[in-house]
């Protein structure tokens, strides 16, 4: 099997989705689809199933068992431009190839995420590195992208002086803020592109890398649609439950006595509600 063309992919091929107010996810390019999964799944036993129905049958298997080394077969570059507290985030997934702008040898651009209304939020109590569901009051919000929108212009004035007076500009960018977008071009196989979707398309991630996650997922779906349907199935939108927790379902089954102050309880009423009714 020579190089793949997937028809859906062409589509967004090379085309910006937009992300956050000034922000995109671009596919430059991508490797193979289902089909490479299951050729390369093959080699491990002859020529095994053919039919486009036996075809996502071995998908679904394989990735419900945990044979994913099939799926490192497929790799998709994206060119991404986002801000860098974002890419802060983002590039603690080590299973990647990047390669960033930067600001040693270009002059950044007055390009700054400001946040819309809605997304403002207070800190939440219960979690240290999350957004409270609480309302925040329209005044106190219009004042947030207030401060926002005028540390963008400072310190970019600021930036620029420097620039002018031939200061260094690998000097010159400590001026900028972590708002600031950047852009990168970012190669990942699918197996570790899957990962990288779990953990970010989750509710508890933050809400400006969920967008971007979203949009990848979208590309993702066009390139290998039978992966993601197990991807969902399997992964995404299943429960994953401890041996605690496991034993604890079967007592709730049983009827017997659960001790609900244990955190085991806690964890699995948070996983599975009903049990707690």
């Amino acid at each position: 099997m020579g190089h793949i063309l997937v028809s859906s992919a062409e589509e967004v091929l090379d085309k910006q989705i937009p992300v956050l107010d000034k922000g995109f996810v671009r596919l430059v390019d991508y490797y193979g689809d289902d089909s490479r999964i299951v050729q390369s799944a093959r080699v491990s036993y002859g020529q095994g199933t053919k039919t486009v129905r036996e075809d996502k049958m071995l998908i679904d298997y394989l990735w419900m068992n945990e044979h994913t080394s099939p799926f490192e077969q497929v790799v998709f570059t994206f060119h991404c431009k986002l801000p860098i507290f974002v890419a802060r985030q983002w590039i603690r997934h080590r299973t990647a190839r990047v390669n960033e702008i930067s600001g040693r040898y270009s002059v950044m651009k007055e390009e700054f995420y400001v946040p819309s209304k809605d997304v403002v939020s207070f800190q939440s109590k219960d979690n240290k590195q999350g957004r409270a569901k609480d309302e925040v009051p329209s005044e106190l919000r219009d004042k947030v992208l207030d401060v926002i929108t005028e540390l963008n212009q400072t310190s970019y004035k600021s930036y620029e002086t420097m620039i002018e007076h031939g200061i260094a500009k690998e000097l010159a960018r400590v001026c900028l803020p972590l708002n600031l977008y950047t852009e990168w071009y970012w190669q990942i196989d699918l197996k570790n592109l899957l990962h990288f979707l779990r953990l970010r398309m989750d509710e508890h991630a933050q809400y400006e890398i969920r967008e971007y996650a979203n949009a990848m997922a979208e590309v993702v779906k066009k390139v290998c649609p039978y992966t993601w349907e197990s991807f969902e199935e399997h992964t995404l939108y299943s429960t994953k439950l401890s041996r605690t927790e496991s034993k604890l379902l079967q007592d709730v089954f049983k009827g017997n006595d659960l001790d609900k102050n244990s955190s085991a309880y806690k964890s699995l009423t948070k996983k599975l509600p009903f049990v707690a009714r």
